[in-house]
């Protein structure tokens, strides 16, 4: 499963640079120097970073091959992904990447089938999207008190819901 670690914005000044959108935890080692990262769509890349840097909150990134503004131009939009296998699992054991979430089979702890988780959403508080066969999809806080157990291994996840939310 590929997963976004940052959008490509506009460019910076005339020799090529671009902001990038970061959306991972770690831009040091995601956006390293001569690090090759995979893009969406994929014909316009891999890009191969040159160099980074912090510029007034914003990440500047210089590509390979990418010169000048027009180039750089091109390449506004792009999603810089990498693949999950890339993604060291977290020590915590109540810790979880999204998608180690998505796709798995949601029962209650009664082991009522519910569904199967969709999306994560993070709005201050993570919510899991649980696609339910012929209803409407239901959005499950993602709290220890409304899901005990999470076990990606075995593909399920058992959601202790309160009265009214399925």
């Amino acid at each position: 499963m590929q997963l976004v670690v940052g959008r490509i914005g506009r460019p910076h000044g005339v020799r090529g640079d671009v902001t990038v959108e970061v959306r991972t935890d770690d831009p040091e080692l995601r956006f390293a120097a001569g690090t090759p990262i995979a893009t969406d769509p994929a014909d316009r890349g891999p890009l191969v970073i040159v160099a980074r840097r912090w510029h007034k909150g914003a990440l500047l990134v210089t590509f390979e091959g990418v010169a000048d503004r027009d180039t750089a131009e091109e390449l506004r939009g792009t999603l810089l992904v990498i693949d999950s296998a890339e993604v060291a699992p977290s020590d915590d054991p109540d810790e979880f990447h999204d998608h180690q979430l998505i796709g798995l089979a949601v029962e209650t702890v009664s082991g009522e089938p519910v569904g199967r988780v969709e999306d994560v959403l993070h709005h201050g508080q993570d919510l899991l999207v649980v696609r339910r066969q012929g209803q409407e999809d239901v959005l499950i806080p993602f709290v220890k008190a409304l899901v005990p157990e999470v076990d990606p291994e075995a593909g399920r996840l058992v959601v202790d819901p309160p009265e009214g939310l399925l």
